[in-house]
């Protein structure tokens, strides 16, 4: 069965690199992958999204709207951005910290993030919300929330992937020096789940 995963942040995040270990661990698995990725300013907090579809019969790298079957988002209002590509029944799996856009900050304009985690409640189905402060300081990094996230990803059962089977991803594709640090990040799993029975 094939699964498409949309994964959505900024630049800086490591979208792109989880987007990688996924693909890696899949074909590890002898599952076919494809995948594509869209990549704004990462100087400026431009938006990155990348879309990996696995499983048999696939054509194209792109996910349409309302086919995604995982929402992974490393930044909630790029989530929101995303959420139409979601398919009814989807899950999203949500980093609760925020990267402020520039036009915030010029303006004055306060962000949280969690009105988009709210918001995010209150049309999926399916819901699993990361603290990513939290995670960023019992980790004492930042620079692994992606793997964080991804670990989530993996734990809400919707792909054919296990955490074995991205920890060989990491091993094959971070260097040695971040090996001990991203598989603390994989093992890190404290999620808050919300389920909507209102589908969206």
């Amino acid at each position: 069965m094939s699964k498409n995963v949309l994964l959505c942040g900024v630049g800086g995040q490591g979208t792109v690199l989880s987007s990688k270990l996924l693909a890696a661990a899949a074909m590890a698995k002898g599952i076919p992958v494809l995948t594509a990725e869209t990549i704004g300013m990462a100087q400026r907090g431009g938006s990155v999204t990348s879309h990996l579809r696995m499983g048999e019969n696939m054509y194209s790298p792109l996910i349409g709207k309302g086919q995604a079957d995982l929402l992974l988002a490393f930044e909630p209002g790029e989530a929101v951005r995303n959420l139409p590509y979601l398919k009814k029944g989807g899950i999203v799996v949500t980093n609760t910290r925020p990267v402020r856009p520039v036009t915030g900050t010029l303006t004055g304009v306060d962000y949280t993030g969690m009105e988009m985690v709210d918001f995010l409640k209150a049309k999926a189905r399916r819901v699993i919300v990361v603290d990513g402060d939290q995670a960023a300081a019992d980790l004492s990094s930042s620079r692994v929330l992606n793997v964080v996230l991804l670990g989530a990803a993996v734990e809400s059962g919707v792909l054919a992937i296990t955490k074995e089977d991205i920890r060989a991803a990491i091993l094959a594709k971070i260097a040695p020096r971040f090996h001990e640090l991203n598989m603390r990040a994989i093992d890190y799993i404290k999620t808050e789940e919300n389920e909507n029975h209102e589908d969206q």
